[in-house]
């Protein structure tokens, strides 16, 4: 595989507040990695700074082999970024094929492509094509989380950046969307997963990386981060059954 994402020593900070030292990690085109931690361990603050909403004060971030440490947040998602972050921020009061259409924002002039695509979004979200011409703040938790992940899809990220995407959602619910996560990923998208659920996102994931206080402190394969004693102390206890 070659590498598609890659950070080198990232020191990141709010202010003077210095929040995460020394984040490395790589991304290969295809996988699906996860960043896993406790609340406040980092990991989205790494994420806003893949995605430019947050500069670094020092280290480096590399993208299909180019630095990208000082691009703005809208050249890197023409270059293939999407952030999807915490808390799903749709816009409540277009609807939600305005809010698909937002997200394709970049092929605006294609009219064509722009619908072709919102019936892909509608093929794999079909609640979303019930609800087309409804108001996004009137959907429901998960009802949102399909749509705020459909109009990132709409940027045609290469590499898809989800932040919490099972925060607050109904068990059912959660099976669905990562159901959806590992389809999306299977046709090619690669995807970083932040997630306070751990077991969710090792049984997701190949590779993970663990997060406390800013820094990492193991990475590997998921399925020798399921064993390692620091992880199953902290965020496993006992192992759970696979996911569906």
């Amino acid at each position: 595989m070659s590498v598609l994402l890659s950070t080198e020593q990232l020191e990141l900070a709010y202010g003077q507040v210095s929040v995460c030292r020394d984040i490395s990690l790589r991304i290969d085109t295809g996988e699906i990695v996860a960043l896993i931690g406790a609340n406040g361990a980092g990991k989205s603050t790494t994420l806003r700074a893949i995605a430019g909403v947050l500069t670094p004060r020092r280290g480096s971030i590399s993208f299909c082999g180019r630095d990208i440490t000082a691009m703005a947040s809208h050249e890197r998602t023409n270059l293939g970024i999407a952030l999807v972050p915490e808390g799903r921020h749709v816009f409540p009061f277009l609807t939600v094929r305005e809010n698909l259409e937002l997200g394709g924002f970049k092929n605006r002039r294609d009219t064509a492509k722009i619908r072709r695509m919102i019936d892909e979004i509608f093929e794999m979200f079909p609640r979303l094509s019930e609800r087309s011409g409804q108001n996004a703040g009137t959907l429901s938790g998960g009802e949102q989380q399909m749509l705020v992940l459909g109009r990132a899809m709409m940027s045609e990220p290469r590499l898809l950046c989800l932040d919490e995407p099972s925060l607050g959602l109904a068990p059912i619910v959660v099976q669905d969307i990562f159901r959806t996560i590992r389809a999306i990923n299977a046709a090619g998208t690669s995807v970083l997963l932040v997630e306070q659920n751990a077991r969710y996102a090792l049984e997701t994931a190949s590779r993970g990386y663990v997060l406390q206080t800013g820094s990492v402190i193991v990475g590997g394969t998921c399925a020798d981060l399921k064993q390692d004693s620091r992880v199953r102390e902290a965020y496993l206890g006992r192992i759970a059954p696979a996911i569906a």
